[in-house]
């Protein structure tokens, strides 16, 4: 049975889920970041998935690319699946822009954790919701 890692539980909230994943947004206020992560067990990198889910996958990743570059007008989208911390397939998307705290440098470990004003966090979490909601995306309760 499929379980969130309890670090990517601890590090973001669930905003919602597609077909084939969940989609999690971090709670690292520096940048619009949200996560996608596969809801199969034990599963740790792309290939490990078939190949209808592999392709199911992409056009979530996609179709959250796009919501997030219009909604954030997002200078660059880095999406990325590293997995050295957390082994558990979960694909990064972070809206970036020339002047945010780590540009042009990759974010990770270049400036600390920002937590959001619990108003902004709601509303971050809102707008996503409202972009994404349709057939195939369900919105977290």
């Amino acid at each position: 049975m499929f379980e969130l890692h309890p670090r990517l539980a601890q590090d973001s909230v669930i905003v919602g889920q597609f077909e084939l994943s969940l989609l999690l947004l971090s709670k690292d206020a520096n940048y619009p970041w949200c996560i996608l992560v596969p809801q199969r067990e034990d599963i740790f990198e792309i290939h490990h998935l078939d190949n209808q889910e592999q392709q199911q996958l992409i056009r979530e990743s996609s179709r959250l690319s796009e919501v997030m570059t219009s909604l954030f007008d997002a200078h660059k989208m880095n999406i990325a699946a590293l997995g050295n911390v957390v082994r558990q397939l979960h694909i990064h998307h972070v809206a970036r822009f020339v002047d945010d705290a780590a540009w042009p440098q990759p974010i990770w470990g270049k400036v600390p954790q920002k937590d959001y004003q619990p108003e902004a966090f709601e509303d971050r979490i809102s707008r996503l919701q409202n972009a994404l909601v349709g057939e195939d995306f369900t919105v977290a309760k």
